[in-house]
């Protein structure tokens, strides 16, 4: 019984200690991540307004660096940046900076040309990307 006890008692420390770890884990910055995909802003939207479901299954969960010039910006709550950029039609690309990242820049003007790297969330009315960068791939 005493054998049962203290496996137990060893198997639930390790179990903690690798929950805890996973749990404080940070995720990498997007800084240091390549891009899977190029594209400009506007081309992405048409792909998602065309089909959905396609552009879901081709962008989703990949880091996309996204082409474009701001349509407006705006700082979060948490003190980091979120641009949209234009796409010629009444919604545009969304992109959430990373929260976890040091960013050089904060500010960013309408009518600016700039890529932005980020993690491609899906459509909703704009589509999303998300842990974004400022990024220097063309």
């Amino acid at each position: 019984m005493k054998k049962i006890a203290l496996l137990l008692l060893v198997a639930a420390v390790v179990g903690g200690s690798i929950g805890f770890y996973f749990y404080n884990k940070k995720v990498p910055s997007m800084a240091g991540q390549a891009s899977e995909v190029a594209i400009d802003a506007a081309r992405l939207f048409q792909e998602f307004e065309a089909d959905e479901n396609a552009a879901n299954a081709r962008y989703v969960g990949k880091i996309v660096a996204v082409q474009g010039t701001v349509r407006e910006s705006a700082i979060l709550d948490d003190g980091t940046p979120k641009v949209i950029l234009e796409t010629g039609n009444d919604f545009g690309v969304s992109c959430e900076f990373d929260p976890n990242t040091r960013h050089a820049r904060t500010a960013f003007q309408p009518g600016e040309k700039l890529t932005l790297k980020g993690e491609c969330a899906g459509l909703n009315l704009d589509v999303q990307l998300a842990r974004c960068v400022v990024s220097d791939e063309k």
